[in-house]
């Protein structure tokens, strides 16, 4: 089967497109004919090693996909061959060979079918930033659950894909959604998205606006991808008892982290890992995620989709930094 392979950590510009071995399923296990992949940061982050997975060499990156079942292995019956299933998180791209490749091997507790009027392009780049906005808003409460309805949520990097994913649920849990981006056109699309405000950080009056928004409300909770200097302000725009979920840090490092900020109002900061969820978690929160796209009628946004050969090409776009997901088709 043709394959894009990793052969060094120099980066995904260097990857080739060769030849492998078909993968045959192990016990456990279903093979994928590879239809639509999606590209995802961490893919980039990991052929630069600078993700704490170091697979052997030569690697296939790619954590999302929809194919067809083209095999099962012992002990499998909950996939059929000839079925059209999508992957939830496991270690598809990460530790085993990932889906930029014409067939995978993925654990058949890790399948879920493009639910009922998806289309396979939004269910292709869904699962990974969905699961990762959903742990993000829902991991302050135990056992896990959606924030209250009006509470004020912060996005920012607002227009990557768990930006778009955070202000989609956001959206359906019933909160007030502010999102930050720099870019005007952008802007434009996270309000035909749903958010109800929308501020430019590089806008040295955005805490101000931002705050005249929602007053007499404060920020309950932030899904902050950035990191960097942003950070400190972001925490000045906080309400009493105000939660950070850390998914990113395209940033860069906090610069002079006062963590003095944090005492008063009784702020909290946590890490979000996707790497958590087990099949069976993945699969609980996968359902709800469903359920709060089709209650509210949103679905996935895709920025483009780009041919199997122009991989590294659509690599490039992801690093533009685009509105939704960046796809390749692999097969029709």
């Amino acid at each position: 089967m043709r394959a894009w392979l990793m052969d060094s950590y120099d980066g995904v510009e260097k990857m080739r497109l060769g030849e492998v071995a078909d993968p045959e399923p192990g016990p456990g296990q279903v093979v994928l004919r590879v239809k639509l992949a999606a590209l995802n940061p961490a893919d980039a982050f990991l052929a630069r090693g600078l993700y704490p997975a170091k697979p052997p060499l030569p690697h296939i990156l790619g954590r999302d996909a929809v194919g067809e079942v083209v095999a099962v292995g012992p002990g499998v019956d909950q996939a059929r061959v000839g079925e059209i299933a999508a992957i939830l998180r496991c270690d598809v791209g990460v530790h085993r060979w990932g889906t930029l490749a014409e067939k995978v091997v993925v654990p058949a507790a890790s399948l879920a079918p493009v639910p009922a009027g998806w289309k396979r392009e939004e269910m292709a780049g869904a699962p990974l930033v969905c699961l990762t906005a959903w742990q993000a808003l829902t991991q302050w409460s135990e056992p896990a659950a959606p924030p209250q309805a009006g509470q004020v949520l912060l996005v920012t990097g607002a227009s990557g894909g768990v930006g778009v994913a955070s202000v989609l649920l956001g959206k359906s849990m019933g909160l007030t959604v502010v999102g930050l981006s720099r870019s005007a056109a952008k802007t434009e699309k996270l309000l035909e998205l749903g958010a109800d405000f929308v501020e430019d950080p590089a806008d040295a009056d955005w805490r101000k606006k931002l705050t005249a928004a929602i007053a007499p409300r404060k920020v309950d909770l932030v899904v902050d991808s950035v990191g960097g200097a942003l950070f400190n302000q972001v925490i000045a725009v906080l309400g009493y008892g105000a939660r950070i979920s850390v998914v990113g840090r395209s940033g860069g490092p906090v610069p002079e982290f006062n963590t003095g900020t944090l005492f008063f109002r009784r702020n909290r900061i946590g890490g979000v890992s996707v790497g958590d969820y087990s099949p069976e978690a993945a699969q609980a929160a996968w359902v709800e995620i469903v359920r709060h796209f089709d209650a509210v009628g949103k679905r996935p946004v895709t920025d483009s989709v780009f041919p199997f050969a122009d991989t590294v090409k659509a690599f490039a776009r992801l690093a533009e930094g685009p509105m939704g997901k960046v796809l390749v088709k692999v097969a029709e």
